[in-house]
């Protein structure tokens, strides 16, 4: 294993761990942490925010380049995962369950879309 594949794993898990801590403090009314658990949440995309500047360094790659396609990628990742959360929330904590399955599923639907957004289809 390279080193920079190490680090990152390393870096990888701690942001992973501390994002889904957050989300756990967020989402469980009976822990009664919900500022805490965003603020934890928070840290650990930073973190993961830390681990993929610095794997792109140890590799010698160059900066992600934003061009329009960069923008909408990152912007249909963020709002597909914002809205299934927002699917979670709706069936875990306020108790509407087919609401949330449903706004959880375009949800998926957009973070889906990602893949043939990035990679494209070929034709055989």
């Amino acid at each position: 294993m390279k080193k920079s594949s190490f680090i990152a794993m390393i870096m990888g898990t701690i942001g992973g761990i501390l994002t889904a801590i957050g989300m756990c403090m967020s989402l469980l009314p009976q822990w009664n942490a919900f500022k805490p658990g965003v603020v934890m949440g928070c840290a650990g995309l930073a973190v993961l925010l830390a681990t993929l500047i610095t794997w792109r360094r140890m590799e010698h790659k160059y900066p992600i380049r934003l061009n329009g396609k960069t923008i909408l990628t990152g912007i249909l990742g963020v709002s597909g995962a914002l809205v299934l959360g927002v699917g979670m929330c709706l069936a875990m904590v306020w108790g509407k369950m087919v609401l949330g399955i449903v706004i959880g599923i375009a949800g998926i639907i957009a973070l889906l879309s990602l893949i043939p957004l990035i990679k494209g289809i070929k034709t055989a």
